[in-house]
């Protein structure tokens, strides 16, 4: 072990714990920071060595490959502060080691409404942006004002707004243009107490059918929607969806409805279409499919799970599932989790 300061890096760490997909995987230096001091002085060490500088959240939308090279930085910074700017208005502020959903649910407990449908998304504020979460009709670009980050290359602090990141499905200039330039550190939302219930999503409608539900209901509906449709990590290890929803063109969408007529798809605009990436891994059949030590959930096609494999089996099965649902639909289906490390 070797000391910096006020930090702990650790040589050769194991990963394995920190990560939800729970494969084998080390970092060549790694280090758990708490506050932004330390966030600073890390970044000092890893620039005194010439160390790449790859960030860890909460471990939950990320595939280790093979091991990491440089220094793995588990960002810890806790903290939520609002401001109320006009009547009702609060503009919230999360430090980015908050875990996603206990922050969900302290801002339903201060009756500040809009992230209810975003309830049980496992993982850390500070991905949020990187990923664009969203879930049953609504995005974190929705509620989006701001972030705070730090430029690795030289500890600068940073904010950016919602158009300098760049928001699109699943998507940010995180994953593009800044990818591995930034740490997040804050990530900044506009929260509501005056409560705009959207439940336009088909299964969340469909479970509140009837009812003029409260926020607190709509997040309890998602919560039970979700543990009923998705392995807990904790049980099953995985690492939530791995494929994102793919976007088609009308003349692919009319092409595949003429042969597969009870295609769901959900309609977008510049007359786009998304399909269920879990509707067409089912039609290839593949639900269930364990594959040596992974697999792919018995109730969820999207979801591939590990029972003791490596990244590089996961890797392996998911383009299988990939060529197979491009030369049955044409359809390029893209993995949604971040690859960490390199295939040996």
């Amino acid at each position: 072990m070797i000391e910096s300061s006020a930090i702990e890096i650790i040589e050769n760490a194991d990963l394995q714990p920190f990560t939800t997909m729970a494969v084998p995987g080390r970092a060549e230096y790694f280090c758990r920071v708490d506050n932004q001091q330390q966030l600073l002085q890390a970044l000092d060490y890893a620039r005194d060595r010439q160390l790449q500088v790859t960030a860890l959240g909460g471990g939950s939308n990320l595939l280790l490959a093979a091991d990491i090279v440089g220094l793995v930085v588990q960002l810890n910074l806790i903290g939520i502060e609002a401001s109320e700017f006009a009547p009702g208005q609060f503009h919230v502020s999360f430090a980015a080691g908050e875990n996603w959903h206990q922050a969900v649910e302290h801002c339903l407990q201060q009756s500040w409404y809009g992230l209810e449908n975003l309830s049980l998304i496992p993982g850390n504020m500070g991905a949020a942006p990187i990923q664009n979460i969203g879930a049953y009709g609504v995005e974190l670009c929705d509620l989006f004002v701001s972030l705070e980050a730090i430029e690795i290359s030289s500890g600068k602090l940073v904010v950016m707004d919602k158009q300098a990141c760049q928001f699109a499905y699943r998507d940010s200039i995180f994953k593009q243009a800044y990818k591995g330039r930034y740490l997040i550190t804050q990530v900044t939302l506009l929260l509501s107490s005056v409560a705009q219930v959207n439940i336009q999503y088909p299964a969340l409608a469909s479970a509140l059918e009837g009812t003029e539900p409260s926020p607190e209901q709509v997040s309890a509906a998602v919560c039970r929607i979700r543990r009923e449709k998705l392995p807990d990590p904790q049980q099953i290890p995985n690492a939530g969806s791995f494929f994102k929803n793919p976007v088609i063109g009308a003349e692919l969408l009319q092409s595949l409805l003429e042969t597969n007529a009870a295609m769901p798809y959900f309609k977008q605009p510049n007359d786009r279409a998304k399909v269920p990436a879990a509707w067409l891994i089912d039609q290839c059949g593949f639900r269930g499919l364990r594959s040596g030590k992974v697999g792919v959930h018995q109730h969820q096609a999207l979801v591939l799970v590990n029972f003791g494999g490596t990244g590089a089996e996961i890797l392996q099965l998911a383009e299988q599932i990939q060529l197979a649902v491009q030369e049955r639909f044409a359809i390029a289906l893209e993995i949604e989790p971040q690859i960490y490390g390199l295939p040996s």
